[in-house]
C-alpha cells in the first residue's frame, strides 16, 4: 500500500462529483419510470437502443477484474497471457450462439430473467429452480470479487485514508441508491458513462505508459535483466491451460443472468444486432493494451506477489507522479477502475434481485401486484448487497481464483440455454441430468483432496463434459424409447 494518496485534492474532488451525478441519474431514472412493474423496472421498458445497450453491454463486460485480475494474470504470466485478448472475443462469440432466436423469444413472452426463458422452454419448475440456484451463486461471487477490488483500490490511491473495509461500505451505499432509485435505467444510463470513463482511461493510460516506459520491444533489456522468464516456450501445460480458460469464458461469461437481461432490453433486432458487433473489437481496444502495460510493469517491478501483481498499473502510475499532468492521469484510471466495477456490481445486484423475485418470491406468491413484486425486489437488493459486503470484507482470496471458481459453477447451465435454444426435441430432465452431474463432477474435484484440476483442465471444464455426455446420454435412450 502507497502511504502517499495517488489522487490530489483536485482528483478526490472529481471523484465525489462523479459519484453524486450517479445518485442523480438514478433519481432521472426514478422520474422516467413509467408503471411500477417488473418489466419497466428490470428491463427498463425494454427500450434500449444502440448507444445504450452497447455500452452498458461494455461497461458491465469489463469490470474491475479487467483493470486488476487480468493485469495480474499478465503480469504473472508475461506474454502468453495475450491470448487474454482471445477470452473477452469468446464472450461475444457465445452470445452469438443463442442471442439471435432468444431476443424474439423474450419479446413474444415477456421474459424477465433467464429462470423465465429456462421455465418456459422446459415447463420445469425444479429445473428452473437449480438454474436460478446457480445463477444467484455465481453472481454474488462476481458481486464479491469486484466489491474486493474496489476496497483494494480505495485503499491504495487515498494512501490509507480511506481503508479497504470503508471504500467498500461507502461505495456499495451509493450502487445500491441509484440502482433502487431507477433500476436497469440507472444502471444502464450510469453504464454508459461508465463504460466511456472505461475506454478513454484505458486509452491515455496506456498513451502515458508508451511514452514514459517504452514499449514492448524497447524493454526487452530490461525483460532479460528483471524477467528472463518472460520469454520462455510455451509448454503443452500452458496451452492446456489457455484452451481450459477459454471454454470456462465461453459458456461461462456469455450466459451471464446480467448479459442476457440486457440482451431482453434491447429496442430491436437491429439494436442487439449492431451492439453486439461493436462489442467484437473491444477486446483489441481494451483487453490488448492492459495486458501490454502490465507485461511491460513486469520488467520495470519485478517479483510482485499476486496481492502485488494486481496493483501493477496503480504502481506504474505512482512512479511518474512528479510528471506534470499526471495527477489527472492517475484520476482517470480511478475512475475508469471505480467505473468497470461499479458496472459490473450494479447489474449483478440487480439480475439477483430478479431472479429472487420473478422465479422464487413470485412463483411462491403469483398474485402479487407488479408493485408488490418491484418493491420486493428492491429490499432483496439493499439485502443481498449488505451481504456481500459482509463477504467481501472478511473473505481473503485472489481476484482471480474466485473467478474462476464462479465460472467453474455457472458453465454448468450454459447447455440448457444453449443447447434447448436450437435443439426442439430436448427435454427438461436431459438438461436436468446433466446440470446435477456437471455439478456434482465439479464440485468433486473442487471440494476434496482430488486435484482441481484433472489432466490440467480446470474441474468446471470436466463437469462440463460429463454434463453433456449426460444430456446426450439421455436424450438419445428417450428417443429409442420412444421409437419402440
Amino acid at each position: 500500500m502507497s502511504e502517499t494518496a495517488l489522487l490530489s485534492e483536485g482528483g478526490i474532488w472529481f471523484l465525489v462529483l462523479y459519484l453524486a451525478s450517479l445518485i442523480l441519474i438514478g433519481f432521472a431514472g426514478k422520474f422516467a419510470s413509467k408503471e411500477e412493474s417488473m418489466k419497466d423496472f428490470y428491463l427498463g421498458g425494454q427500450g434500449f437502443g444502440v448507444g445504450v445497450l452497447f455500452l452498458t453491454m461494455y461497461a458491465t463486460q469489463y469490470s474491475g477484474n479487467s483493470l486488476i485480475g487480468f493485469a495480474g494474470s499478465a503480469y504473472r504470466n508475461g506474454w502468453f497471457f495475450l491470448v487474454g485478448v482471445t477470452f473477452m472475443i469468446a464472450i461475444v462469440a457465445g452470445y452469438l450462439i443463442y442471442a439471435p432466436k432468444l431476443y424474439p423469444l423474450s419479446k413474444k413472452h415477456g421474459f424477465i430473467t433467464v429462470g423465465d426463458y429456462i421455465n418456459f422452454r422446459y415447463n420445469s419448475q425444479t429445473l428452473t429452480y437449480i438454474i436460478v440456484a446457480i445463477s444467484i451463486f455465481a453472481l454474488s461471487n462476481y458481486m464479491l470479487t469486484n466489491l474486493k477490488a474496489i476496497g483494494y483500490i480505495m485503499e491504495y490511491v487515498t494512501g490509507g485514508g480511506i481503508g479497504f473495509t470503508e471504500g467498500i461500505i461507502f461505495m456499495a451505499i451509493v450502487m445500491v441508491v441509484y440502482e433502487t432509485l431507477g433500476g436497469m435505467r440507472s444502471v444502464a444510463w450510469t453504464d454508459a458513462i461508465q463504460g466511456v470513463l472505461l475506454f478513454v482511461g484505458v486509452i491515455i493510460i496506456f498513451s502515458v505508459v508508451m511514452i514514459h516506459y517504452g514499449s514492448l520491444e524497447a524493454n526487452s533489456t530490461l525483460f532479460l535483466q528483471n524477467n528472463p522468464e518472460l520469454f520462455k516456450a510455451v509448454t503443452l501445460s500452458d496451452q492446456i491451460t489457455w484452451l481450459s480458460v477459454l471454454i470456462l469464458i465461453f459458456f461461462g461469461i456469455s450466459v451471464y443472468p446480467q448479459a442476457i437481461q440486457r440482451i431482453y432490453s434491447a429496442k430491436n433486432e437491429s439494436s442487439l444486432r449492431h451492439s453486439l458487433s461493436l462489442m467484437v473489437i473491444m477486446p483489441l481496444l481494451t483487453t490488448l493494451p492492459l495486458i501490454i502495460i502490465a507485461i511491460i510493469g513486469s520488467a520495470h517491478f519485478p517479483n510482485l506477489d499476486k496481492a502485488g501483481s494486481e496493483q501493477i498499473i496503480l504502481l506504474m502510475l505512482n512512479k511518474l507522479t512528479n510528471i506534470e499532468g499526471m495527477s489527472i492521469v492517475i484520476t482517470l484510471f480511478v475512475a475508469a477502475a471505480i467505473a468497470a466495477i461499479m458496472s459490473t456490481v450494479d447489474s449483478a445486484m440487480l439480475a439477483i434481485a430478479s431472479l429472487f423475485t420473478q422465479d422464487i418470491y413470485h412463483k411462491r406468491n403469483p398474485n402479487a401486484s407488479q408493485k408488490r413484486l418491484t418493491y420486493v425486489g428492491k429490499l432483496f437488493s439493499w439485502f443481498i448487497m449488505t451481504l456481500m459486503v459482509i463477504l467481501a470484507i472478511n473473505l481473503p482470496s485472489t481476484i482471480w481464483w474466485l473467478i474462476q471458481i464462479k465460472l467453474e459453477i455457472l458453465v454448468q447451465i450454459a447447455p440448457a440455454i444453449m443447447l434447448g435454444i436450437h435443439l426442439k426435441s430436448l427435454k427438461s430432465k436431459s438438461i436436468l441430468y446433466g446440470v446435477l452431474c456437471g455439478s456434482a463432477v465439479t464440485l468433486l474435484f473442487l471440494l476434496t483432496p482430488l486435484p482441481s484440476k484433472p489432466f490440467g483442465f480446470h474441474a468446471g471444464v470436466i463437469g462440463l463434459l460429463f454434463n453433456f455426455l449426460a444430456i446426450y446420454l439421455h436424450h438419445k435412450f428417450h428417443k429409442r424409447a420412444e421409437h419402440e
